[in-house]
């Protein structure tokens, strides 16, 4: 019987060993998990120069769970040039009614530069004063504040790519480019290949519109993948990469807050499109957005930001 009770409480003993060691290096899983994250928010991090957006009498508040916007800027960066921030997405966030607003602004559309006293196309901003100048003249062509804003170096988006090993987009156009075959139906993209996907413009008939689309796929699919089970195991990759081409405003802490109080809503984006038509001016190709339509995009982001 004594026999019988050594047995027991020597596997109890091994037990609770085993429970402690793999709690252990769940918890240096863990805090190396952490320890990364907090390393590559540091490196995006990049503050500018207004705690709130003019159009704001306070500054958003997350543990409220209060409605916010970001603007996405991709930049194509050039040496020894600020570059151009060909991709312009606006975010609204609404935890209460549990949506995003999508909102692509095509890159040629003719608008006032806020700052720079001109009238020219809406990605010319990041090229005369960049971010900055981009969020005051977005905030101005939408009329609603802007709290936030992402900025990723679209030449290094590859890489993100590739970190959370390849995504999957559905594609809806046959079509080649820059020597990349890119067939009908779900296709699976290294990050070369997202870049490319995404880069293709002229020969798609619905213009600068199919090209935002596919943006969007892109950046979906890419949270998707990023989100997943199996890419914890790469994220030492995933974080190198993001801070390596990410810069954002917005804090760690700022991060975890939504992360924590906006889940249900990340679920749920709804893209939203803006209508207009080209038209050259002076010999520049612009995209003109006629005055009701621009007016009834702003009253569709106002409402869903919660703005009176």
């Amino acid at each position: 019987m004594r026999s019988v009770r050594k047995k027991k409480s020597h596997w109890v003993r091994i037990l609770f060993i085993s429970l402690f060691i793999l709690l252990l290096a769940v918890g240096t899983y863990a805090f190396t998990v952490y320890r990364s994250l907090t390393a590559a928010v540091d490196t995006m991090q990049q503050p500018i120069d207004r705690d709130k957006s003019p159009k704001r009498e306070e500054q958003v508040t997350f543990e409220k769970q209060e409605p916010f916007s970001v603007l996405l800027l991709g930049v194509d960066e050039r040496k020894g040039d600020r570059g151009r921030s060909d991709t312009m997405i606006v975010l609204t966030v609404n935890p209460n009614q549990k949506s995003v607003k999508m909102l692509s602004i095509p890159r040629d559309t003719r608008t006032d530069i806020v700052g720079h006293g001109t009238v020219d196309k809406i990605n010319h901003a990041y090229a005369f004063g960049g971010v900055e100048m981009s969020m005051n003249t977005v905030e101005n062509f939408l009329d609603i504040p802007i709290d936030y804003y992402a900025q990723i170096n679209m030449e290094g988006f590859k890489d993100i790519v590739d970190a959370v090993g390849g995504i999957k987009v559905n594609n809806t156009l046959d079509f080649t480019y820059d020597g990349k075959h890119f067939p009908k139906g779900e296709i699976k993209l290294t990050g070369a290949e997202a870049l490319k996907y995404s880069r293709m413009r002229y020969e798609d008939p619905r213009g600068d519109f199919g090209r935002q689309n596919r943006q969007r796929d892109i950046i979906q699919a890419v949270l998707k993948e990023g989100a997943s089970f199996s890419s914890l195991t790469n994220f030492g990759d995933i974080f190198k990469a993001l801070g390596k081409n990410v810069r954002t405003n917005l804090s760690f802490d700022q991060m975890m807050d939504i992360q924590k109080n906006y889940k249900p809503a990340v679920g749920n984006v709804q893209q939203v499109e803006i209508k207009g038509d080209g038209t050259i001016i002076n010999k520049i190709w612009y995209y003109i957005v006629p005055d009701d339509e621009k007016q009834k995009i702003q009253a569709e982001l106002k409402t869903h930001l919660e703005l009176s």
